[in-house]
């Protein structure tokens, strides 16, 4: 450091030295995930596409077998699980997948449409021709994935929509925040596709989406946006008579 106070330049050329990251950051950098992380995905992913069905027990054993792991991290993945609300650990009883809580989806999907109604406001304003032209690109993967019966593959082409109206905005963190309120929803969510003609209608509303941001309507936008998100809070009782072993908390909601 010379005598101004700033830092000397040790090569003389003037340039200024990008930070170097020192040998223990480098480290957590590059570590690979722990099993008790890789399980915890994997097991998370597996209850939200409800492969994994609500009720179904969860064996330590198998999955220690599955993964060839020490009970240890198999504990703590359950352990995160459990604290998301995915697992329900009974001691006498065993270690169940968590029913979908009825209760707690008419808020999270408020708060989706809240943040979400911001979102397409914020695109039709500001989209670009290319992003306007992205987003239909997934209306039409929707409309194939709908055609071939593939309902995993029609979530998925859903989430990337809704992911691409938040970086429209400018806002990606927006669906960021949503990711974090939907859990519970995405389970419910994946009881919906098999209703007769939903895939088709969820089609048609998120055209309307499109066409609105396309128009340069931020009021149509946000509007389609909250009849498509309220669509589910108005299948809930239906779903959930078809599906009554799915859910906890049926019993308070009527």
């Amino acid at each position: 450091m010379n005598a101004g106070g700033t830092r000397a330049d040790p090569d003389g050329d003037g340039r200024r030295r990008r930070p170097q990251l020192d040998a223990g950051a480098r480290r957590d950098r590059d570590r690979p995930p722990s099993a008790a992380a890789v399980i915890h995905s994997r097991i998370r992913g597996e209850i939200v596409s409800l492969a994994r069905k609500p009720g179904e027990p969860l064996s330590e054993k198998e999955i220690t077998e599955v993964y060839g792991v020490s009970r240890t991290p198999v504990r703590e993945a359950i352990l995160r699980l459990a604290n998301e609300g995915l697992v329900d650990i009974f001691p006498q009883s065993g270690t169940f997948v968590a029913r979908i809580p009825q209760r707690a989806l008419p808020e999270a999907i408020v708060i989706r449409m809240a943040l979400e109604e911001k979102a397409a406001r914020l695109a039709a304003e500001r989209a670009t021709r290319s992003q306007v032209m992205g987003l239909q690109a997934i209306v039409e993967q929707l409309r194939e994935a709908a055609a071939a019966g593939n309902r995993e593959g029609f979530h998925q082409a859903d989430e990337h929509f809704h992911a691409a109206i938040a970086e429209m905005a400018g806002y990606p963190g927006i669906w960021s925040l949503v990711q974090q309120v939907k859990v519970q929803v995405d389970r419910y969510r994946r009881l919906t596709l098999p209703q007769e003609g939903r895939m088709l209608r969820v089609i048609e509303e998120h055209q309307a989406i499109v066409d609105a941001i396309a128009a340069r309507d931020p009021d149509r936008a946000a509007a389609f946006v909250s009849a498509h998100l309220g669509a589910l809070i108005a299948s809930l009782d239906d779903i959930r008579d078809v599906n009554p072993d799915y859910f906890s908390g049926a019993e308070d909601a009527d």
